[in-house]
């Protein structure tokens, strides 16, 4: 792993436990092994690092539905972005839960706000053309259902519920939109 891997990795690390606001550099620093020259060469400022890792992970759930493009059925489309996107939350919780408390904190919000926005288009685009092809009358709505839907399921597994039943959870989602 290169150094400016090393530091996103730390960065996140420290972000999720302490907070954005709470951590200053020295701290990714000391945990990283680096000097605050070389955060400052990769990165100009922490709120450029901080915009680096959601970029990143961006990145990550912008890559999720690649492979089902391709899935012809609508159907059958939305039940594999549905397994992917949830597969993903579980196998990068830690990664999840820190960009979802960056979106819905003030100050880290009003840094991320046109990549939160960037964000959310993705998502509401790839699914809107998902549930047009399934029923071009009401896709709007749908999509905006089905979004809330994985939001919710989300702030529930991320925050709420330690034995959430995101198994079950995925078999009736898939079984809602078949």
């Amino acid at each position: 792993m290169n150094k400016k891997e090393l530091i996103l990795d730390v960065a996140i690390d420290l972000f999720a436990k302490e907070g954005f606001e709470k951590t200053p550099v020295s701290a990714i620093c000391e945990r990283a092994g680096v000097s605050k020259g070389l955060v400052f060469h990769h990165f100009k400022n922490k709120n450029v690092l901080l915009r680096a890792i959601f970029i990143r992970t961006t990145e990550m759930i912008g890559n999720i539905g690649k492979p089902h493009e391709k899935v012809r059925d609508p159907k059958e489309r939305l039940a594999a972005l549905i397994e992917a996107i949830l597969s993903s939350m579980s196998e990068h919780r830690k990664l999840y839960k820190f960009n979802l408390n960056v979106m819905l904190q003030p100050a880290t919000r009003e840094i991320l706000s046109d990549l939160i926005n960037e964000r959310n288009s993705m998502l509401f685009d790839t699914t809107d053309d998902i549930f047009k092809r399934i029923s071009e009358d009401n896709s709007k709505t749908l999509t905006h259902v089905f979004v809330s839907e994985i939001n919710g399921i989300a702030l529930n597994y991320l925050y709420f519920y330690d034995d959430f039943p995101l198994e079950e959870i995925r078999k009736q989602l898939i079984n809602k939109y078949k």
